[in-house]
């Protein structure tokens, strides 16, 4: 499984470097980077084997990667993103690192104002809870949805959109401070909105 996911990753790599190289050569495409801030949450915390649910606080992220677009008026965009973000359960932290790429379809509806929506494809990196660095979590590989608008003057880009991760994805860890051998559980998926800039080359 863990070959699979890893081999999903790259196929998505390799498609989006193919795709920024025929954006070049597009004159109705763009290829650019793009960078902005996260304000996040993911799901609920369970102490042991607890049904009271710690809902968390939603904190600041940030995100950075590059972007393609294809088309105009109506346009696919594709984007390989760099993410960290982070949620506060009372006086605990969890903080997850992932790659993020969305695959957009969006359309002009007023002058420099568009609309899109569509699928991202997530592979978490690297998770950690209060010091505790994570390794059992249910699907690395997952998919959430992404939707928002945006402006774009020439070369520069803003846009506002809402993720949301569409599966449970349960993180399972040994909490040292509840006691050796507490299992604790916390859902991974994301619930952000996000704020992006834009630049195209």
């Amino acid at each position: 499984m863990k070959h699979l996911k890893k081999s999903v990753a790259l196929t998505i790599f390799l498609a989006f470097a193919g795709f920024s190289i025929s954006a070049n050569a597009q004159s109705e495409s763009t290829f650019g980077i793009k960078g902005g801030l996260n304000y996040s949450a993911n799901g609920d915390y369970f102490e042991s084997a607890s049904t009271n649910a710690q809902h968390p606080d939603r904190n600041i992220g940030y995100h950075i990667g590059l972007f393609g677009k294809i088309g105009n008026k109506l346009y696919l965009r594709p984007e390989l993103v760099y993410t960290a973000t982070k949620s506060d359960y009372t006086s605990d932290e969890f903080s997850v690192k992932k790659i993020d790429a969305p695959v957009l379809v969006g359309i002009k509806v007023l002058g420099p104002v568009s609309v899109f929506a569509g699928p991202s494809f997530q592979y978490i990196l690297d998770t950690e809870f209060d010091g505790i660095n994570i390794n059992d979590v249910e699907d690395d590989f997952s998919v959430g949805l992404n939707f928002g608008i945006g402006l774009n003057f020439n070369t520069i880009g803003i846009d506002l959109r809402y993720e949301r991760g569409f599966n449970h994805n349960e993180a399972t860890f040994m909490d040292n401070n509840l006691g050796a051998g507490i299992v604790s559980r916390i859902d991974t998926r994301p619930d952000q909105l996000i704020l992006s800039l834009s630049i195209g080359l």
